[in-house]
């Protein structure tokens, strides 16, 4: 092996020691079988946590079960997805109650915010669509973030993430993890002057708008996921999503960037790691 190979060779072994964290994935939305498949393959994948978002309370209870089984693995959060209808507020009262007394046990709450996507379709279908009760669910959920000093994964693009900013100011919540974000160049800086943490899904291989946000974003504040089972599309056509995916998406951030992969990676682990306080629990 030329010298050339062998410097090759000790830039992937480096790269491959730093492990991977996927920062967002819906992993109890995977069929059962599947799940035990992913959740066992994750080490061999170098793969040292996930972040495991929650729909409603069904599924925070499935993603703590999660938890439980898979120790360390997985880090769950818990929360009510806005692209959903909402429950009778004796439900949300009943996963509020739950999620105050299982708060040591989540690394955040979420995943939470504006349901950007059904007011879209419900617009082109003339439809009426009242935006008014998700706006204040999201702002109690700041809240209980806020009361026991916990990070919020939102689910807020374009003019929804300018609300959440408003929602997050009023009440002092700096930890805030807009997944898969999407928005303005003015609402781009005033997330990232706020300290507020972005992470970047396979797309960003193929998707301009994404990648246009990786070069501007800073680069303390940007995390890896995949949204799993979400699917991609470009080199990930027909591949079923694994948190293993986020090796790409570093890669490609690094060659985005003009940096070492090996230093990038080191970067999102330890961004995540710290976002999430992940090594204090």
């Amino acid at each position: 092996m030329n010298d050339r190979n062998v410097h090759s060779a000790l830039r992937l072994n480096a790269t491959a020691t730093v492990p991977l964290i996927d920062a967002h994935i819906h992993v109890d939305s995977y069929p059962p079988e599947q799940q035990e498949l992913l959740l066992a393959s994750l080490v061999d994948n170098h793969v040292e946590a996930i972040v495991a978002v929650s729909m409603h309370l069904a599924s925070s209870q499935a993603n703590l079960r999660l938890a439980e089984r898979w120790p360390r693995l997985v880090r769950p959060a818990f929360g009510f997805h806005p692209e959903q209808a909402l429950p009778s507020q004796a439900e949300l009262d009943l996963l509020f109650h739950w999620m105050d007394e299982h708060v040591q046990q989540m690394v955040a709450v979420g995943e939470v915010g504006l349901p950007y996507y059904n007011r879209l379709e419900a617009s082109r279908s003339g439809d009426a669509f009242y935006l008014a009760p998700y706006i204040v669910l999201l702002e109690r959920f700041i809240q209980f973030a806020s009361k026991h000093s916990k990070p919020i994964v939102l689910h807020a693009v374009y003019e929804d993430a300018d609300m959440a900013c408003d929602l997050l100011e009023r009440h002092g919540v700096t930890q805030a993890h807009f997944h898969w974000f999407k928005g303005s160049a003015a609402t781009t800086e005033r997330m990232a002057r706020n300290g507020y943490y972005v992470s970047f899904t396979p797309d960003l291989l193929y998707e301009e708008e994404i990648r246009s946000l990786a070069r501007q974003y800073p680069s303390n504040q940007v995390m890896a996921e995949t949204d799993g089972p979400w699917p991609f599309e470009g080199p990930f056509t027909g591949q079923q999503t694994h948190p293993r995916m986020t090796a790409e998406v570093i890669r490609e951030y690094s060659k985005l960037t003009g940096q070492d992969e090996a230093t990038v990676r080191q970067l999102f682990y330890d961004n995540t790691s710290r976002f999430y306080s992940l090594s204090n629990s």
